[in-house]
C-alpha cells in the first residue's frame, strides 16, 4: 500500500506538472501574442457576446477547439477584471439540434423581462443549421437565446428556440441587443445579406420587426455582418453610431469595420450623413462589437485577422487573437461627427521600465539604443507640432521589418509589411496598408501599440486606426524612426510592458 501510495504520489506530481509546462507553452508558441488575447488551442474569430457584471468582463467568441481552423462553432469563453489579463474559462454554448453557435451579443436582465430570474446574463446568438445549408435551403440561419444565473459559468437554452425564425434570408445573423429605456423594450441590431434590421422585444423571447436601414448606403462589397448601436453624448446632444462590419469590401481589401452616425428613435435609424466611414482602416481589425452594461464607457474590441487569409496563417496550435480593448469616443472633426479609438488606459499599468527624450529634430533615430532592444510588448508614443513624413522601422538581424509611417503628400497613414518576414502564405499579405489623415491640425500625436505578431497605430488622438498582423521569422528587436523631412518631436516614450500571461 506505502509503495502504491508513493506511486500515485509521484504520478499526481507529473500530470500537475505536464499541465503546467502545457499550459506555459501554449503561450510561448511561435507568434503567439503576449499582449493580446488568443485561445490556448483551436480556432478564434470574432468575439461575442461581451457584458460587464459583478466587476468582471466577459468575453466570449467563436471558437472551434477541435482545429486551427474553422469549423463547428462554439463559443468560447474568458474573463478580466482590467481588459488587459485574460483568464480563459470552458467553452460556454456547444452546437446543438438547431445549429452551431455563431455570433451574437449578452446583456444583464435586471429587471427579469424573460423570467429567467433577476440579473441573469441573457445570450442572443444566431443558430446556424449546416445540414439545411448543405441540402440548399436558405432559411439556415435564426435566433436564439441562452442564459446563465451562476456569472456565466453554466448555461441552459431557452426551451423555445429559436426566438427569431428566419423569413427567408440565407444570411441573417448576429444579433447585437441593448436595452432602450425611453421605451423600456430591447432592441436587436441584426445583420440582414446587405442591410440592417431592427427588432424589438419586451421579453428577449418575443420580436417584431421594427425598420431596415441601409440597403442603398455605406459599403456594399461583400455581406454586413456583426453590427453594434451605441448612443454617446457629444455637448449635450445624442448622436448614436451603428457600426457594421463587412466582407469582402474595406479599403484595403477584405474585411473591414464601418460606421453610421445619426439618430435613433427606438425604431428607425437615421444617418445625419452619407458618407462611408471606417474603424479601422488596417487589414486586421474584423467583426469587433462593444461590451454592455458599462454605462457611458463604450469598450470594443475586433478579431485581429483578415478572411482573406485567417485560415492559413502560419501559426501552430492556435490561430487568431483579439486586438487590445479600446475606448470609444465620438468627435466632430470638419463638421462631420467622426468615432475615435485609444488602447485602453490599463496597458500603462504593464510598464517594466521607461525611455523618454525631448525636442528631437530628427532624420533618424535609433529608439532601441535608449530604450533596450526590444524583447516583448512594447508602447511608442510621440508627438509633434507639425506632421512631416516619417517612418516607424520594427525589423531584426535578418533584414525583415514591418514599416509605419505617414506620407505628407498623400496625407496618408500606412502600414508597410512588404518584408515584414513570412508572406508567401497569400498573395495579398505583403501589401501596404493606407488610411486618410482625418485631422485638419497642424499638430499630430501618435502611438503604436507593438507585440511580437502586430502593430496597432492610433494617431491624432485616435481619428486615424490601423491594425496589422505580421509573422517574422525571428522576433523583431529594433525600432526606429526615420524622416527625410527632418521631423521635430516634442516629446517621446518608450515603454516596455510586461507579458500579460503568468
Amino acid at each position: 500500500m506505502i509503495a502504491k501510495a508513493k506511486w500515485l504520489l509521484l504520478a499526481s506530481f507529473v500530470i500537475s506538472f505536464q499541465t503546467l509546462w502545457s499550459q506555459s507553452d501554449a503561450y510561448t508558441d511561435k507568434h503567439r501574442p503576449q499582449l493580446h488575447f488568443s485561445p490556448k488551442k483551436g480556432w478564434m474569430n470574432d468575439p461575442n457576446g461581451m457584458v460587464y457584471h459583478n466587476g468582471k468582463y466577459h468575453l466570449f467568441f467563436q471558437h472551434y477547439p477541435d482545429s486551427t481552423v474553422w469549423g463547428p462553432m462554439h463559443w468560447g469563453h474568458a474573463v478580466s477584471a482590467d481588459l488587459v489579463h485574460w483568464e480563459e474559462l470552458p467553452i460556454a454554448l456547444y452546437p446543438d439540434a438547431i445549429g452551431t453557435i455563431f455570433s451574437g451579443s449578452a446583456v444583464i436582465d435586471k429587471n427579469n423581462t424573460a423570467g429567467f430570474g433577476a440579473n441573469a446574463i441573457v445570450a442572443v446568438y444566431t443558430s446556424h443549421n449546416h445540414t439545411m445549408e448543405k441540402d440548399g435551403f436558405d432559411k439556415i440561419e435564426t435566433q436564439s437565446i441562452a442564459y446563465s444565473l451562476d456569472e456565466g459559468k453554466t448555461w441552459t437554452k431557452y426551451k423555445g428556440n429559436p426566438v427569431l425564425p428566419n423569413p427567408g434570408i440565407r444570411d441573417f445573423r448576429d444579433p447585437k441587443v441593448s436595452w432602450y429605456e425611453p421605451a423600456q423594450k430591447w432592441i436587436m441590431t441584426l445583420a440582414t445579406k446587405d442591410h440592417i434590421t431592427f427588432y424589438s422585444s419586451s421579453d428577449l423571447k418575443n420580436w417584431k420587426e421594427e425598420s431596415k436601414f441601409g440597403k442603398d448606403l455605406g459599403a456594399h462589397g461583400g455581406v454586413w455582418e456583426c453590427p453594434d448601436l451605441i448612443p454617446f453624448e457629444v455637448d449635450g446632444k445624442q448622436v448614436w453610431v451603428l457600426i457594421v462590419n463587412l466582407n469582402p469590401g474595406a479599403p484595403n481589401g477584405g474585411s473591414g469595420t464601418q460606421y453610421f452616425t445619426g439618430s435613433f428613435d427606438g425604431s428607425v435609424f437615421t444617418p445625419d450623413d452619407t458618407d462611408t466611414k471606417w474603424l479601422d482602416y488596417g487589414p486586421d481589425n474584423y467583426a469587433g462589437i462593444t461590451w454592455s452594461n458599462t454605462g457611458d464607457e463604450k469598450l470594443f474590441i475586433g478579431w485581429m485577422s483578415n478572411w482573406v487569409y485567417a485560415n492559413i496563417v502560419p501559426t501552430k496550435n492556435w490561430r487568431s487573437a483579439t486586438t487590445v480593448a479600446r475606448k470609444l469616443g465620438l468627435t466632430k472633426e470638419v463638421g462631420r461627427y467622426r468615432v475615435v479609438s485609444t488602447p485602453v488606459s490599463a496597458l500603462e499599468e504593464l510598464k517594466t521600465k521607461e525611455f523618454t527624450t525631448k525636442s528631437k529634430s530628427i532624420k533618424k533615430l535609433d529608439v532601441t539604443a535608449g530604450a533596450g532592444a526590444l524583447t516583448g510588448p512594447a508602447l511608442l508614443q510621440f508627438n509633434t507640432d507639425e506632421l512631416k513624413s516619417f517612418s516607424i522601422e520594427l525589423s531584426n538581424t535578418t533584414g525583415e521589418k514591418t514599416v509605419i509611417g505617414y506620407d505628407r503628400t498623400a496625407n496618408n497613414y500606412f502600414i508597410d509589411r512588404s518584408q515584414s518576414g513570412k508572406t508567401g502564405f497569400h498573395k495579398d499579405f505583403a501589401n501596404i496598408a493606407t488610411a486618410p489623415r482625418l485631422s485638419s491640425a497642424k499638430n499630430a500625436d501618435i502611438t503604436l501599440v507593438i507585440d511580437n505578431a502586430s502593430v496597432e497605430l492610433f494617431a491624432d488622438n485616435g481619428l486615424s486606426v490601423m491594425t496589422a498582423i505580421f509573422f517574422p521569422e525571428s522576433d523583431y528587436t529594433n525600432v526606429s524612426i526615420h524622416s527625410a523631412d527632418k521631423l521635430k518631436i516634442k516629446e517621446l516614450s518608450f515603454k516596455h510592458l510586461k507579458r500579460i500571461w503568468k
